[in-house]
């Protein structure tokens, strides 16, 4: 009797797992299906490196989103990152155990809040806010870097101070038995200790800011060209499917299945990095 649950329950697991991997393979096979078609119709060149989205004249480049999702991406990074990665040190090492719960839970709450919640408040305080800094519209790259930053922190903070905790101890006291002081054995020895774990967590956090919609299509100003400064606007890859795939037919529609694609492959190389530094620090 006892065989023949255990038989059920393996059965039960393979299934769960199998319909996980068959969703991932009905996604890519959808994505690229329908994609790639048009990739060959436009010209991958074309499509890939034209500078100019205007379907009602047949011209499908994708290159300004492309540009516009890596740099949205990256400045939401350089003011995140710095953020997360000192908040996850005070959580680990100096945060008193009064107010670690409250921190904790205010992180975990972070991370479940919708994006849109997130787009919402930088529409009616971010984005008036640098309207009267800089006299223009403030719906920018800037805006939705900041948004972006913002949502990434629990992500990073997570699996930063995870890492972190996970250094042995005799790391930290060794160093300070060697008359180092406490802030530099944290972030000459503890940190480098942790940094897979770090990293991992900081390529997690690009995934979520580059997949990112809601919140940057109500802050970034939406507007199909190279960006030319953190105060102008722009799309991104994401931004222009959602705003256009309502209406959309024919070689309209199947362009954008592309700029999926596309993007597909940006988060996928993003997980294959995941995996090899989950590998490297299990091997370290």
């Amino acid at each position: 009797m006892k065989l023949n649950k255990e038989n059920v329950m393996k059965v039960v697991f393979f299934l769960a797992a199998l319909t996980s991997v068959l969703a991932v393979a009905l996604i890519c096979v959808f994505l690229f299906a329908g994609g790639v078609p048009a990739m060959a119709e436009i010209g991958l060149k074309d499509f890939i490196f034209g500078q100019k989205w205007k379907p009602g004249n047949g011209l499908y480049g994708i290159f300004p989103m492309i540009v516009g999702s890596i740099c949205v991406t990256g400045v939401s990074l350089a003011i995140g990152v710095p953020i997360a990665v000192f908040c996850s040190v005070f959580m680990a090492a100096y945060c008193p155990t009064k107010i670690y719960r409250l921190c904790q839970a205010a992180v975990n709450l972070m991370a479940g809040v919708p994006s849109i919640v997130y787009g919402f408040f930088g529409l009616v305080l971010i984005v008036p806010l640098m309207n009267q800094l800089t006299g223009k519209d403030g719906s920018t790259m800037l805006t939705a870097s900041i948004v972006l930053a913002i949502m990434i922190l629990p992500t990073i903070i997570a699996q930063a101070e995870t890492s972190i905790r996970s250094v042995p101890d005799s790391y930290y006291e060794g160093s300070l038995a060697l008359g180092a002081t406490k802030e530099r054995s944290m972030f000459f020895v503890v940190l480098p200790a942790a940094k897979s774990g770090v990293i991992a967590g900081i390529v997690l956090g690009i995934g979520r800011a580059i997949g990112e919609t809601m919140a940057v299509v109500m802050v970034a100003g939406n507007q199909p060209r190279i960006p030319k400064g953190l105060f102008k606007g722009l799309r991104t890859m994401t931004a222009n499917i959602v705003l256009e795939m309502g209406y959309a037919a024919d070689l309209h529609r199947e362009a954008l299945i592309a700029t999926g694609v596309v993007l597909f492959i940006f988060i996928l190389v993003i997980n294959l990095l995941v995996s090899m530094l989950n590998r490297r620090t299990v091997h370290e």
